[in-house]
């Protein structure tokens, strides 16, 4: 039986991958100079803007955001540690591009070579990651596209882990959301990277060490995630924000813009596209996280009723000043028999606005709910029959 987290993490996925909810009356976003745009609400998992997200894209740096994904993973299995030292190879010291300045004659942290790839963008870093983790560039490739295929991405190839260009080494940007999506999720503990401002590595030029995310600098609710930029590619932006709302507490949006005209154009088009989406949409939480959204009858069960709800807060995202038109209903099979395992899928969530249906979410048993004894079971089964 699947996890509960692992269930939540595939309705995370589920959520973005469908298609944006369509309201009657749904905000127009702003004129975004972009050729691809993408903005997703990534507490309620719904897609709020669009244009070409299923366009195939040239990466350029945005390809190290499954670098770091790769990475983060060796040090959850403890593949790798921060503080080892991993070496740097003459291919890595001789990688054209964007840099950390690193050469062979260094042994470098892991830590550190993770500055350097994030904030840096430094395709040397890159390379010795790419070479600590995967044993050779090659392998590791074949990992990132190993671990695409597993995300959903079905519309990304990698050729190289630094972006440079390269025939094939596409992506797009619904891949892009569903990758930073499930980074943030799967990876909380080093999303200060991402954050980080400015870093140098002692003994490289300082004028290479701010963070090329101009959002960082500008809005106090950014903290992430990356820029890219090659002439095919444009000037491209993967940016988050999370910001307090009353009743909800932190939102955070994720904003993807492609094929911009200039650094600045992608910094001021990510920001419209966030601030339009604080403010044309609202928040709304329906259930608290583990709060029940239902407690049916079970028969033959230890107990009389199961719990039905989500280990995360159920948010829905709404044209602001919408919100009362929602209503909820819970579709379960009926009779509920035990046993359940707790974080099996028992029912389902319909949202809708209105006359529009604009979420359905699955309901897990928020607890275990043993089968009774003999004769309960044999009563329930007579009741039932009655019945």
């Amino acid at each position: 039986m699947p996890s509960a987290l692992s269930l939540l993490r595939t309705l995370a996925c589920a959520l973005f991958l469908a298609p944006a909810a369509l309201w009657a009356q749904a905000p127009q976003p702003p004129e975004i100079a972009a050729r691809n745009y993408l903005l997703v609400d990534v507490t309620s998992g719904q897609t709020l803007a669009a244009k070409d997200i299923d366009a195939p894209v040239e990466q350029a740096s945005l390809t190290k955001l499954m670098t770091g994904y790769l990475v983060f993973d060796a040090l959850r299995a403890k593949k790798i540690t921060l503080e080892q030292k991993l070496p740097v190879s003459q291919r890595a010291w001789k990688m054209p591009g964007s840099r950390m300045f690193i050469d062979p004659k260094m042994q470098v942290p892991v830590d550190d070579l993770l500055k350097g790839m994030i904030v840096q963008s430094g395709n040397d870093a890159t390379m010795a990651l790419a070479e600590g983790v995967g044993g050779t560039v090659e392998n590791f490739v074949r990992l990132m596209n190993e671990q695409a295929k597993a995300l959903g991405m079905t519309g990304t190839q990698y050729k190289n882990p630094e972006g440079l260009t390269e025939p094939g080494h596409i992506t797009t940007a619904r891949d892009l959301a569903t990758l930073s999506t499930r980074l943030m999720r799967d990876f909380p503990q080093y999303l200060h990277y991402y954050a980080t401002k400015q870093y140098r590595y002692e003994g490289t030029p300082a004028s290479n060490s701010n963070n090329r995310n101009a959002l960082l600098f500008r809005d106090p609710t950014v903290d992430g995630l990356k820029t890219g930029h090659t002439a095919a590619a444009g000037y491209c932006l993967v940016a988050t924000a999370k910001r307090e709302f009353p009743q909800v507490g932190q939102r955070r949006l994720l904003s993807i813009v492609l094929g911009a005209a200039s650094e600045n154009a992608r910094a001021n088009e990510s920001q419209k596209l966030l601030n339009w989406g604080y403010t044309a949409f609202d928040a709304v939480k329906l259930f608290d996280a583990g709060q029940a959204a239902a407690t049916p009858a079970v028969w033959k069960g230890s107990q009389n009723t199961l719990k039905m709800g989500r280990p995360e807060a159920i948010v829905i995202t709404v044209p602001s000043g919408s919100a009362g038109k929602l209503s909820t209903t819970v579709v379960r099979q009926d009779p509920l028999i035990a046993p359940f395992t707790k974080g099996q899928q028992v029912g389902t969530l319909k949202v809708t606005l209105g006359e529009q249906a604009v979420a359905e979410l699955p309901l897990l048993a928020l607890e275990d709910v043993g089968q009774a004894g003999f004769l309960g079971r044999a009563w329930d089964a007579i009741r039932l029959w009655i019945k």
